[in-house]
Parts: structure tokens; sequence; C-alpha cells
């Protein structure tokens, strides 16, 4: 059987998004982040996309708050979660003939940081709600540390995919081996390093995104003080060695915790919907410019910026909280 990943901007059937549902882990952030994520929902849901919008609530609470939020077409599902990345807890989809079929791969909350017997389970319960086959794998695989152009060709991080805490007995060929046979690979793009303090391990959603077949977009920095400044200069210069053209994107640039450390804000995290290109927002001077940029990468959609602070505390954005279902 042949099987193969389709890119973010083919048609979706539908897409589950994750909505924050626990109290203790989202504290004074949780009523703005679930407004953020009913927002970025209610704008995917919009103008009859054909994109059916699932938002995935943890318990009862939620859904309430959900239903409160959430424009009329937006469908709410009841889902135990530990947290709202589905981009990494869900199943991954693929074309297998013609016909979806959803990866299940197993968790080890982000290499032993998060760990949630929940999240486990997470895709078996999304795919039976759905009526999705699925089949389980055998291997660790976050739907956030890759990113494929659908013509072959993905894209990932060695920080990430390499890492130790992951699949310490797989090799870096491995690896290769797997991804191409799982999601219809015929190369993998490897960049070194993610976002610095980035808890996912160095996510590629992140830092790199195809955005058509051979065409890369990457983030260059914004401002003197961008603390990933060096990191974006060595994946541009690890893309230029391969064929592939490179859009050049402005950073989220410098944006700091309470602490005044360094927080994985990025433009990069973007959702690819049937008629729409949602582009997290931080509320600092890079916005708008980053919309624009991606926006003339995206001519046949509506491209839109959201605020994603709230969301942003829990470590990430509108990419790493959805997943999407092909419409095949």
């Amino acid at each position: 059987m042949s099987q193969r990943q389709p890119a973010e901007w083919a048609d979706h059937d539908s897409v589950w998004i994750g909505f924050p549902s626990a109290a203790d882990l989202w504290l004074e952030d949780l009523e703005g982040a679930q407004a953020e994520v009913a927002a970025f929902a209610n704008a995917v849901d919009a103008g009859g996309t054909g994109e059916t919008v699932r938002l995935v609530c943890a318990n009862a609470e939620a859904q309430a708050a959900a239903r409160q939020l959430a424009a009329p077409g937006v469908e709410i599902v009841a889902a135990p979660f530990f947290d709202i990345w589905l981009r990494d807890t869900g199943p991954i989809l693929v074309d297998a003939n013609g016909q979806a079929l959803a990866l299940d791969y197993p968790g080890n909350g982000w290499g032993g940081k998060y760990p949630s017997p929940l999240d486990d389970d997470l895709a078996r319960v999304l795919c039976d709600q759905a009526g999705l086959v699925r089949q389980p794998r055998d291997w660790i695989l976050e739907g956030g540390a890759i990113d494929v152009d659908g013509a072959g060709l993905c894209v990932t991080t060695g920080q990430c995919l390499l890492n130790p805490n992951r699949n310490p007995k797989l090799s870096r060929r491995d690896i290769e081996d797997r991804l191409c046979a799982d999601l219809g690979l015929t190369s993998v793009l490897w960049l070194g390093v993610g976002l610095l303090n980035d808890h996912t391990d160095g996510h590629v959603d992140n830092l790199a995104r195809f955005v058509a077949p051979g065409v890369l977009a990457l983030p260059e920095a914004f401002g003197a003080d961008d603390p990933n400044a060096e990191i974006f200069a060595d994946a541009l210069a690890r893309a230029k060695d391969w064929p592939v053209e490179i859009a050049l994107i402005p950073s989220a640039g410098l944006h700091v915790d309470e602490e005044g450390e360094p927080i994985p804000a990025s433009h990069m995290n973007f959702y690819i919907g049937n008629k729409v290109v949602v582009v997290p927002t931080y509320g600092g001077p890079s916005d708008d410019a980053a919309v624009d940029a991606i926006a003339k990468l995206f001519p046949g959609r509506e491209t839109l910026g959201l605020p994603a602070t709230h969301i942003l505390t829990g470590g990430g954005s509108f990419h790493c909280i959805s997943q999407q279902v092909p419409k095949l």
C-alpha cells in the first residue's frame, strides 16, 4: 500500500483544534487562551470553507466555554487530554490509496517532560469519533517536528528527531527511512536547532514551513536584539544547500517571560486552512510585516493575523494546537 502525507495547503475535510481546558495549567491565562483559540477556530470556519472545524475539549467546563465563544458552524467535541497540543498528540493523516489513514505515533511527553496517559489514547479517541481508520506506529514522532511539501520533501531539525530523548536506538538513516515509508517522502532536509527555550526540543513548525512544492519559508531576524538571529542564519545556510526556493519572513523578534527569559514566539506557527491562513501575532512591531509577507505567499487565500499571546504562555500557537484531516 502506498501512502503520502498531503501538504497542508491541500484541501481539508476537517480540522481538530485543542481548546484550553485545564484551569490548573493555564491559571490566569485560561480565559484569554480560550478566547484566542475560539477566534482562530471561527476564522477557519468562516465563509463556508468546506473544512469542518472541531474544537476538542477535555472537560464539561471547557465545552460550556467553547459553546459560548465558538461560531454556530464550529463543532464542539469531547476527548480527555493533558493539554491542547493536538499537532503532536493527535494522529498524522496520510493519503493511503485515496483513503484517509491516521498514523498513531506513541508519545513520551516531549522527551519525558510532560508525560500523560490521556494523550497516549487521544488519537484513538479522535479517530473513533471521526470514523477514521487508525494504524499504530512503533516509534516516536510528533507532528510539529516535521513539515512536508507534498512533493516528496520533508523538513525537520536534528535537535528534535535525533534527540536521544525520543528514539535513542534509531540512527539518522533509520529515521529518514521511516519518515519516507510512512509519509511518502523521497528526501529529508535537516536543519539544526529550533527556537531558543522551545520546550519541544526544536520543533520545525516554529522555524521552517513549506508554502508550496519546493518553496521553504524561513524567519529572518527582526531587531538587533533578536535572540534567535544565529539560529535563523544557520537554518538559512543549511537550506541553501538544497534545491529549494527560500522565502524570508520577519521573525517575531524578542519576547520575554516574567523572569526576562526569551520565549519562543513565532509567526511561522501559522495554520493553512482551505480559504484562510491564520498567523499568530504577539502585539509587537513585527506583526504587520510578517502577516503581509506570508499573505504574498498565499494569493488565493485570505491571510490574517490573530493574537496568540495567551496561547504562547503554554508554549505554542495555532499550528501546534491543530491537526487537519485531508479531503480525499
